[in-house]
């Protein structure tokens, strides 16, 4: 199949003499059905891109319809967001760095509200955590979870989240007497959700 595209540029005088007294020349009047061939005949190319972004559209809007679902589905109603930062500079131990990430972040806060009853209806064992760690993805594998949860002394712990995060980085110094095995460092980043 042969396309023919048609420019507006401007010919001289004796170029649109020989133009016109060509014996297949069309008067403009029957370009557009031309065109409309054209376009018929080449519709389906331009078609995909367009579809694909109605599709990407779609989905996001699906996705977002989810999170709102989701978010609305939550197993508690957030009150505080509490968060910590937690190394092991010796040892390379990220479960030890975790604990020390979330006794960061629980530490220097006191919520008396539940004890004190100050939530109206909600008792002091209603109390739920969730707890997202930012890990190394190298590390996490050997994260022992459950010894992270005991350092919350108390509360319902609902969800632990171990996401890409944190850090590993030199210490600048291999003490073996310290049980280092190299120079690094593990660095676990905590967030922890509380409400009931």
């Amino acid at each position: 199949m042969t396309a023919c595209f048609f420019l507006n540029l401007p010919l001289s005088s004796s170029s649109s003499t020989a133009f016109a007294s060509h014996s297949n020349y069309q008067s403009p009047s029957s370009f557009p059905p031309l065109l409309t061939l054209i376009s018929t005949q080449f519709s389906h190319l331009r078609t995909p891109r367009f579809s694909r972004q109605i599709r990407a559209a779609s989905a996001a809007m699906e996705a977002t319809q989810q999170g709102e679902t989701t978010a609305s589905a939550s197993p508690m109603k957030l009150l505080f967001v509490e968060m910590g930062v937690g190394y092991d500079q010796h040892g390379q131990d990220v479960t030890s760095a975790a604990m020390r990430a979330c006794r960061d972040a629980i530490t220097s806060n006191s919520i008396p509200a539940f004890r004190r009853g100050s939530i109206p209806g909600v008792t002091f064992e209603q109390m739920k955590l969730e707890i997202k760690l930012g890990v190394p993805r190298v590390l996490q594998p050997s994260l022992d979870v459950e010894k992270v949860k005991s350092v919350f002394p108390y509360g319902e712990i609902v969800k632990v989240e171990v996401v890409d995060g944190g850090l590993i980085c030199s210490s600048g110094v291999l003490v073996e007497e310290m049980g280092d095995k190299t120079d690094d460092c593990y660095i676990v980043n905590a967030a922890v959700y509380i409400g009931y």
